[in-house]
């Protein structure tokens, strides 16, 4: 697969980036909560960020989350995680969610090919 012709994932992350910053601004107290989550679940501790990401992965194609497989390839392959590492966490998604699952692999394809870091 080429990744070319599905969701633009650098205009899936851009849009999610937009959202959370409008977000900021209208809900500063429930997006500073989460931000504050966020940053006390992301920090490595008995897992690394590359794990943790890797897991968000596979979390986002169950979930059936575009905007999730954008985010979380982009920062796997920021935290060092290659195509086939990536890939293999979305595979253990598909096992768990089976054929709803397998059809978001199209969206992790896309994401490797498009946000790969060169």
């Amino acid at each position: 697969m080429d990744g070319n012709n599905k969701e633009d994932m650098k205009a899936l992350l851009d849009e999610f980036y937009k959202s959370v910053g409008e977000w900021r601004k209208s809900s500063p107290e429930e997006m500073g909560a989460f931000m504050d989550f966020l940053a006390k679940v992301e920090r490595p501790k008995s897992l690394d960020t590359k794990t943790k990401e890797l897991i968000a992965v596979a979390l986002s194609v169950e979930a059936h989350c575009k905007w999730c497989i954008a985010f979380h390839t982009d920062g796997a392959f920021k935290a060092g995680a290659t195509e086939d590492e990536i890939r293999e966490s979305a595979w253990v998604a598909v096992l768990m969610g089976g054929g709803p699952s397998l059809s978001y692999m199209q969206l992790v394809e896309a994401a490797l090919v498009q946000l790969k870091k060169k």
